[in-house]
């Protein structure tokens, strides 16, 4: 997989976690660099965890699942992308609590990342041991930026941007999953 394809996946998966500062960000009534921090430090670091693991998880079934990967791939992202954007089109507006305690953002940053998990499975009939350690650095570095800069959108323009981001992450995980079918598939022909 290339270094491109990566970091389009990883901005895909950050959308989510995008979302969620823009609302951290619109619950705060003066911006903070520490919440911005927090923020785009657990959610993050739980990017970049939840692929490695789903990654060595997958590893153990590769070889019994390696003639349909491609379609796993697909069907993983598409239906990760899927959601994205049909929560896109939820009008609601959530604010959430400004408060950056250790148990509400570990529910949030777990909730998140539960499409990193996914897509780590995926990777380990994709990539290499090595390349999956810059895929997770990639998708967690993607994430704490745009984690902060989501804090900070959000307290200056609030909801505006969040459902833009959750169909743009949507789409972006979509077509990925049809790149990587269709790559697959040209190649069997």
């Amino acid at each position: 997989m290339s270094l491109s394809s990566l970091f389009i996946i990883a901005v895909g998966l950050s959308m989510d976690a995008f979302a969620v500062s823009v609302c951290k960000g619109l619950a705060l009534k003066k911006m903070s660099l520490k919440t911005a921090f927090t923020a785009a430090l657990y959610f993050g670091g739980f990017q970049a965890l939840m692929p490695l693991v789903g990654f060595f998880v997958g590893v153990q079934f590769e070889d019994k699942i390696t003639s349909f990967d491609h379609w796993i791939a697909f069907v993983m992202l598409a239906v990760i992308g899927g959601k994205m954007i049909k929560e896109a089109f939820d009008k609601e507006c959530v604010i959430g609590s400004a408060t950056v305690r250790v148990k509400e953002m570990l529910v949030l940053a777990v909730a998140t990342s539960i499409d990193a998990l996914a897509t780590g499975v995926m990777f380990a009939f994709l990539i290499e041991v090595p390349q999956i350690y810059y895929a997770v650095a990639m998708i967690g570095a993607t994430t704490f930026i745009l984690s902060a800069v989501g804090v900070k959108v959000g307290n200056v323009f609030g909801c505006k941007y969040k459902s833009k981001a959750e169909l743009a992450g949507g789409i972006i995980l979509v077509i990925m999953g049809l790149k990587i079918l269709v790559e697959h598939i040209s190649k069997g022909t």
